[in-house]
């Protein structure tokens, strides 16, 4: 099950578009995930966007009005304004018992519908990727790691809330300069080396980047542009500079369907057709699919930092 006739069968009878050799599908991914026949996919890059205490109705709605709830609004610099971010220091013992069982049961049809050998990607924080990654390994997945990308972000760093003029010295947490994406792998068959696995299913490792080095699990990443923003304008969007590497890295051979359940603004199916490799993208919310459907093409469309330098070095992509 391969190619464009395989993405069409992904799409169901859900609303999709389709982007280049891509689609991009309006659906629940838990539910999108129990049709997906077994031994479909070839890689998962993706940033869960709900199913976490954030992405709920009522908080999104508070941030939009820049009430707070569990956003946090940080205060402007040089003029500029940044983004709520989220603080996942404000989840309860609850909250993170059901954010574990979250993603348990989404390994588990996660786990049948990847190919044996198949990677996931999956995107996380310094405070949550304990339990998210020792949740997905619960679930049937086999961690392999992590990829580390460094970024300086504006989380953390904080005085303590509503005590900030009495301890002026003191931060809650470190001042962030990584993201912790999750590197898994959905077991290979008992006895079946990486060879075998790599002629039968195309999956197992990593694909080498184009001058022939391994791919790296630390990254240096810059913020997300503003203009890819402008584009996209998701509040967890990532840069096409980083995810077209992850992307790259995910299809050992170049060939198969990288899928992406928490599709959002849809930048890593934008990622895929900028590599030239098949994407599939399922996003609930009506707004950002939508949003998805304009913003894949403008976003695979532009030159990025790792483009410039391959375009120097005449390598591919």
């Amino acid at each position: 099950m391969t190619g464009s006739s395989a993405l069409y069968q992904l799409a169901f009878d859900y609303p999709s578009e389709r982007i280049g050799d891509s689609f991009v599908v309006q659906a629940d991914c838990f539910e999108w995930l129990r049709r997906v026949p077994e031994n479909s996919l070839h890689a998962i890059v993706t940033d869960p966007p709900y199913g976490v205490k954030e992405y709920q109705l009522d908080q999104l709605e508070k941030r939009k009005n820049g009430s707070g709830g569990v956003w946090r609004i940080p205060p402007s610099f040089d003029g500029h304004q940044r983004s709520p971010l989220p603080r996942f220091t404000a989840l309860t013992s609850k909250e993170l018992s059901i954010l574990k069982q979250f993603f348990v049961e989404w390994a588990q049809l996660t786990v049948k519908a990847l190919r044996p050998g198949a990677h996931v990607f999956i995107a996380s924080n310094a405070y949550l990727s304990q339990t998210v990654f020792a949740a997905l390994a619960e679930g049937g997945l086999e961690f392999r790691g992590e990829i580390i990308r460094l970024v300086q972000t504006l989380r953390g760093g904080d005085r303590p809330k509503n005590a900030e003029q009495e301890f002026p010295g003191v931060a809650s947490m470190p001042r962030g300069g990584y993201e912790p994406w999750g590197l898994l792998r959905k077991p290979l068959p008992a006895g079946m080396k990486l060879s075998d696995c790599l002629r039968e299913y195309q999956t197992g490792g990593l694909r080498r980047l184009p001058d022939g080095k391994p791919f790296n699990d630390v990254i240096a990443s810059e913020r997300t542009p503003q203009k890819e923003r402008q584009i996209a304008n998701h509040p967890s969007l990532k840069p096409q500079s980083f995810l077209r590497q992850i992307v790259y890295a995910a299809l050992p051979l170049g060939v198969g369907i990288v899928a992406d359940p928490f599709m959002g603004s849809g930048s890593t199916i934008a990622a895929a057709e900028a590599v030239g490799v098949c994407g599939v993208g399922v996003e609930r919310n009506k707004t950002f699919y939508e949003m998805s459907i304009t913003a894949v093409p403008l976003l695979a469309s532009l030159t990025v930092k790792q483009d410039q330098a391959r375009q120097q070095l005449s390598l591919p992509f």
